[in-house]
């Protein structure tokens, strides 16, 4: 195994969207029911995930639903507020891109956070810069084995030579069908102790 392919959400981060939607809903003097509605209930999250709307146009979709504009400023510091860096675990990553074990990020998300990733989780680059992947670049969403299959593509990997973690079983499904190794993570110890696992591992594989 030469490289490490994360989830986002659940994995390198805590994630809570009832932040993010207390915020717009704060910022847009409109109630959470009412924004989280837009987002969630309305489609236009899944839409923006799976690549089929540009920044501009998720938030010209939200904004529409709710009968104002969604300034771009407001969403991404609402993202940030609700996405808080798992802080043990930057350790382990330098650690694994100081010995030339390949790391980057896959996670269901549109074209809009692409855009502002230093922004919204600045403690992840420069480590990921480059390598930090959004489902809607794909046109496909995990558990999609297209999408495996693409992001390894475009970083140059091969799938065998790959371990995937992720928070959501159905999601490590979809990569094991890709032909990679995967394994299901959902907080900072086990995402940390599969790190620890993986260094150790190459090491002895060095060392055969």
């Amino acid at each position: 195994m030469k490289n490490i392919l994360f989830d986002l959400d659940g994995v390198l981060v805590d994630y809570q969207p009832a932040v993010r939607v207390s915020h717009i809903a704060t910022a847009l003097q409109r109630s959470a029911a009412e924004v989280h509605a837009a987002i969630y209930a309305s489609g236009v999250e899944a839409d923006a995930d799976a690549g089929r709307l540009s920044p501009e146009e998720y938030l010209e979709a939200v904004g529409k639903i709710m009968g104002l504009p969604l300034p771009v400023d407001v969403w991404t510091e609402a993202r940030r507020l609700a996405t808080r860096i798992r802080p043990g675990l930057l350790g382990h990553i330098s650690s694994l891109a100081s010995q030339g074990i390949g790391i980057a990020i896959l996670t269901n998300n549109g074209h809009l956070l692409a855009a502002h990733w230093e922004q919204i989780v600045p403690a992840l680059f420069p480590l990921f810069r480059g390598r930090a992947h959004v489902a809607a670049e794909f046109g496909v969403a995990k558990p999609d084995p297209g999408v495996y299959v693409a992001v390894l593509e475009k970083l140059g990997w091969r799938a065998q030579d790959t371990l995937f973690i992720d928070d959501v079983q159905a999601n490590v499904d979809g990569a094991v069908a890709a032909g990679m190794a995967a394994r299901r993570c959902d907080n900072e110890t086990s995402v940390g102790d599969a790190m620890a696992t993986f260094i150790d591992g190459s090491r002895i594989a060095d060392r055969m």
